[in-house]
């Protein structure tokens, strides 16, 4: 599994939808050949697939789509929950395909600590396999219920999403890679924070959005960290920033969303309620930031052959 999780970037896509809301398999399988071809080898479908409001009417289809798309060596996980009854409900459906893990998507609220390590013993044990868990708030699971997790076999990594003002100043996290392996622990936020976990924490990779747009430049980053080059690193990830802050300041879902589409790459189409599509008077700021990553992107395919 730390190999899995160390081999590339893992790559958090969104998710293709005609304007009926239905599955646009053209428009997910151009995107995911544009990550693999880059060089990506996970793609994890949570919260930038929108699967917090995705319901059971096509979540199979959804399923299938995945495991038809993506290349042999792929390695796919798909995101189920966050509530109970859905966790409950997705296990029987995830149980008969073949899937390596599934990452549980974080409730907000309306959980408990103990209750929340419960519900996700009761859906490894319906899944059949461990799970990912995915950290996205202090109140959600402590390091203790994670270590108690991973001690049972229930979990068998990390996805960590906790926003710091300096990601390296994490007590939290500290404390979480005292009583795990931090080769279980992937940093969940992007290129923004990634350098900071790997060189204070000793993450074993990082997620990414933009690495749908920019593969090889994201895979680029992974590798410049080690080769303990966090010089190059920095200067790579520089690339990254101006499309972040978009996402920062206008909703990281619905942006990544918009950019792909507004990139030429994949027309990801309607995005499914409760959210909504970027409004076009953001459109130019996103195109402008998407099309300079895409080109810086494809700079380093020129750079490297």
């Amino acid at each position: 599994m730390h190999d899995d999780l160390a081999r590339s970037v893992l790559a958090v896509p969104p998710l293709a939808r005609r304007a009926d809301l239905s599955l646009d398999h053209a428009a997910n399988r151009a995107l995911i050949r544009h990550i693999e071809q880059g060089g990506i080898a996970t793609l994890i479908y949570g919260g930038n697939a929108n699967l917090y409001n995705a319901g059971l009417w096509d979540y199979a289809e959804l399923l299938d789509m995945l495991l038809e798309l993506a290349g042999p060596e792929t390695w796919v996980i798909p995101s189920a929950g966050p509530d109970f009854g859905k966790l409950m409900d997705q296990a029987a459906i995830l149980a008969t395909r073949p899937f390596p893990t599934v990452m549980v998507l974080p409730a907000a609220g309306h959980s408990t600590v103990a209750g929340a390590e419960a519900g996700l013993a009761r859906f490894a044990e319906r899944l059949g396999r461990p799970i990912i868990v995915y950290l996205r708030s202090e109140t959600y699971l402590d390091p203790e219920a994670v270590r108690r997790l991973v001690e049972s076999g229930i979990v068998r990594a990390i996805k960590y999403g906790i926003v710091r003002p300096d990601p390296a100043d994490d007590a939290f996290l500290a404390r979480l890679v005292e009583l795990v392996d931090p080769k279980m622990v992937v940093s969940g936020i992007g290129e923004r924070p990634a350098l900071a976990h790997w060189r204070r924490f000793g993450v074993a990779s990082f997620t990414s959005g933009l690495v749908c747009i920019a593969p090889r430049a994201s895979q680029a980053i992974l590798a410049a960290l080690k080769r303990q080059d966090h010089a190059a690193a920095e200067r790579l990830r520089a690339a990254f920033l101006p499309l972040e802050d978009c996402r920062d300041a206008l909703n990281p879902i619905r942006t990544l969303h918009e950019a792909v589409t507004l990139s030429g790459i994949a027309d990801m189409g309607a995005i499914l309620p409760l959210y909504s599509n970027l409004e076009p008077q953001h459109h130019e700021r996103v195109r402008s930031a998407a099309l300079t990553l895409r080109r810086f992107d494809e700079e380093q395919a020129r750079a490297a052959a």
